[in-house]
């Protein structure tokens, strides 16, 4: 009676994913429209779209990503840049998740997923730097409708059909040599961290950051695979999970989640200390003997609404080029905050679900980890819970980061309390509570208040 409990649950996990499939896929179609007047700021860098010696340029002209080829100022850089972030998205047919019959995470990942997207991108700073973008960024297609009604239903049929597998192997295969010189060895080098960063987000149970990793720490909050998960308590998920991680090479970083909207200072230089035991680590020519940190800011800029007043300084945390980006969205649906443009943030979109991709080959494709196609969203869309990313590399960094903050900081006339504080000494000092892993308040509300329905999207 148990197994065929199993089965049937695997039977409504299927069609639940080629529901979600269909609600979520077919918004990508629509195209996403700049200004070629106004910048647009994308994790601290700035770009521009207009033309110099354009003769009578116009306020409504617009730039569509995803089909217009004419390249116009920057906007080609906007586009390798943007489409170098890494892309985590729903996927499905994946080995069941723990202590469930789930094998895709369509309809409730889409906060895990989000951060996945900031966290990769905090890692992408450290092993790749900031200005590294992906050579075959141009190359990818654009997406559209047609990726779930030309394949989803034949997909569908056929794995209902097919025998429903166990947990796949995961084991790691050789990487090709390089071959050439320093440049070509160079390159080599950036490939490989960009794809060992990748495939740590895999989704198999030994992916070290993967959402099988997630939704097991996940457990210690109360929480369990198919359940919401708000930005905060993904925040010190993905704490356990960087401190926790057994690969060396994620020795050399360490992520600190503050507490009650109040980042303290001597915390973060401690998380900057070598984890006990660990070796230094070779970055780039240099030999770092301290670990840098990932700083999670889990906030609330509103109550049941975003409060207008913040935008500006949601703008100012953008355009800084050591934010990895806001972990954001709307009443229950979870976006990865990037830039924005004029009064519309800019984000990328894990409501898409693709298919499995086994990441322990070594020449596993990566397109699907790459979107061509930025979207946008009003500022007074955002809900107003939401976690903020910095990357510190050194406590010398971490100073400059503090003071320049202190400046975005400083609360308006109208607004009179900062979005968060940084202060001296730890938190242990103040006699505060452990981390809050096991409530999320004040950052979810009544679920009852927050149902969500495809109608919630914006067509922009």
């Amino acid at each position: 009676m148990e197994k065929g409990n199993d089965e049937v649950d695997k039977l409504k996990s299927k069609f639940v994913s080629a529901w979600h499939n269909v609600k979520y896929s077919w918004v990508l179609k629509s195209k996403t429209s700049f200004s070629r007047n106004s910048p647009v700021f994308v994790l601290g860098k700035c770009y521009h779209f207009k033309v110099e010696d354009e003769e009578t340029p116009t306020d409504n002209s617009s730039f569509e990503s995803a089909e217009d080829e004419i390249v116009m100022g920057n906007v080609e850089a906007f586009r390798k840049d943007f489409a170098s972030r890494v892309w985590l998205t729903y996927r499905e047919d994946f080995p069941a998740l723990l202590d469930s019959a789930l094998t895709s995470d369509c309809g409730w990942g889409c906060t895990l997923r989000a951060g996945q997207m900031m966290l990769a991108q905090g890692l992408i700073n450290h092993f790749l730097g900031r200005d590294w973008t992906w050579s075959e960024t141009l190359s990818l297609q654009p997406l559209d409708s047609e990726t779930w009604t030309s394949t989803a239903a034949r997909k569908l049929v056929a794995s209902l059909e097919a025998t429903l597998q166990g947990d796949r192997p995961v084991a790691p295969q050789p990487l090709p040599q390089p071959q050439g010189g320093a440049e070509e060895a160079d390159t080599h080098l950036r490939e490989v961290y960009h794809r060992t960063v990748v495939s740590w987000f895999g989704d198999g149970p030994s992916a070290q950051l993967g959402m099988h990793r997630l939704v097991e720490l996940g457990r210690t909050s109360g929480k369990r695979a198919g359940d919401w998960y708000g930005p905060a308590v993904v925040a010190h998920i993905l704490r356990r999970a960087v401190d926790e991680a057994t690969e060396p090479d994620l020795t050399g970083i360490s992520v600190y989640v503050a507490q009650d909207c109040t980042v303290y200072s001597a915390d973060v230089i401690d998380s900057h200390a070598p984890r006990p035991g660990g070796p230094p680590k070779l970055h780039g020519e240099a030999l770092m003997d301290t670990r840098a940190v990932i700083i999670l800011i889990p906030i609330r800029l509103g109550g049941e609404k975003i409060n207008p007043d913040y935008f500006n300084f949601v703008k100012g945390i953008l355009s800084l080029d050591y934010c990895i980006g806001i972990i954001g969205g709307k009443p229950k649906q979870a976006y990865y905050f990037v830039g924005f443009q004029d009064d519309s943030l800019i984000y990328m979109d894990p409501h898409y679900c693709q298919s499995f991709v086994d990441v322990s080959t070594s020449d596993f494709p990566l397109q699907s980890y790459h979107c061509p196609s930025p979207k946008k969203m009003p500022f007074n869309k955002m809900d107003p819970s939401c976690t903020i990313g910095f990357y510190s590399r050194t406590v010398e960094d971490f100073n400059r980061i503090s003071t320049e903050l202190a400046k975005i900081l400083k609360p308006s006339a109208k607004e009179k309390y900062p979005a968060f504080t940084f202060v001296n000494g730890h938190g242990r000092d103040y006699e505060l509570a452990g981390p809050m892993e096991k409530k999320e308040w004040p950052f979810i509300r009544d679920s009852r208040k927050l149902g969500a329905t495809a109608g919630d999207f914006v067509l922009l």
